[in-house]
């Protein structure tokens, strides 16, 4: 089965939901709605950095999804994209769509003339790794957290 990736829509609420839903739960998250209802009108507010794109069957159902933001780099005075959040259905996992949904992130980085494109892994996702290894090179840095 073939999929489609494209922006988000304004009428993709309800398509949208679950697969953020099934991201949240895979992070060891919990989607509430307060929290969907935020993260959905970041995504549609054209004032906010964050933006979504969506990998569609030829259902007509969405089966992956990419949240992402432009970010400044000092270091070499570029524009980058971040990945906040990238997902794939079970069901479509192995089949080149997360491959598809960074595809369209790097058309989107070369409109905004960036220079790369950031995202990390979750370490016990080996499919997640394997896919990261094939397209990308893993960054000497490593990442932090510090919780407010």
């Amino acid at each position: 089965m073939s999929v489609t990736v494209r922006d988000v829509a304004e009428n993709d609420f309800f398509g949208w939901l679950p697969l953020f839903d099934a991201y949240c739960a895979a992070r060891g998250g919990r989607l509430d709605d307060t929290k969907a209802l935020i993260v959905w009108s970041w995504i549609q507010d054209p004032r906010s950095a964050l933006r979504a794109v969506l990998a569609i069957d030829d259902a007509g159902e969405p089966v992956g999804l990419v949240h992402f933001h432009p970010e400044p780099r000092t270091l070499d005075a570029s524009i980058g994209l971040v990945v906040d959040d990238l997902y794939v259905v079970d069901a479509h996992r192995r089949n080149g769509v997360a491959r598809q949904l960074l595809e369209r992130l790097r058309e989107l980085a070369v409109e905004l003339h960036a220079t790369r494109i950031n995202w990390s892994t979750d370490p016990s996702d080996a499919d997640g790794l394997r896919m990261s290894d094939e397209v990308a090179r893993r960054s000497p840095a490593i990442p932090f957290e510090l919780e407010l």
